[in-house]
């Protein structure tokens, strides 16, 4: 588990709790992190599936068409989230007068983009 790992740079979070490297976290409803939890394991169930297929010497083609639906899957949870973040987090903190998160969510938009 993630969190009993204390080399992980993004558990130092200002409040000393688990979190990300801008120390920010969100209490996320419990049907939206069931959700987005469920997403991950599928995931990284594909990405064990790959690390099988390289272990017992598959086709490369066979495991580039893997990998491509694991990237499709990344894509398609960060979709999910990116619009949570918008209709949650951005909304409020624009109604809250907090404009340096619309420059974050530019610079989150340009590296997804990349």
């Amino acid at each position: 588990m993630v969190e009993n790992r204390k080399d992980a740079a993004y558990l130092d979070t200002p409040e000393g709790q688990p979190g990300c490297p801008s120390g920010k976290t969100k209490q996320r409803p419990k049907q939206e992190y069931k959700d987005l939890i469920h997403r991950l394991n599928r995931i990284e169930g594909q990405v064990r599936g790959i690390r099988g297929m390289v272990e017992k010497n598959a086709y490369c083609t066979d495991i580039l068409v893997q990998v491509a639906a694991v990237n499709a899957a990344l894509n398609s949870f960060n979709k999910v989230l990116l619009a949570d973040h918008i209709k949650t987090c951005v909304t409020r903190d624009i109604r809250e007068g907090k404009e340096e998160t619309v420059d974050e969510l530019v610079a989150v938009l340009q590296k997804l983009m990349k």
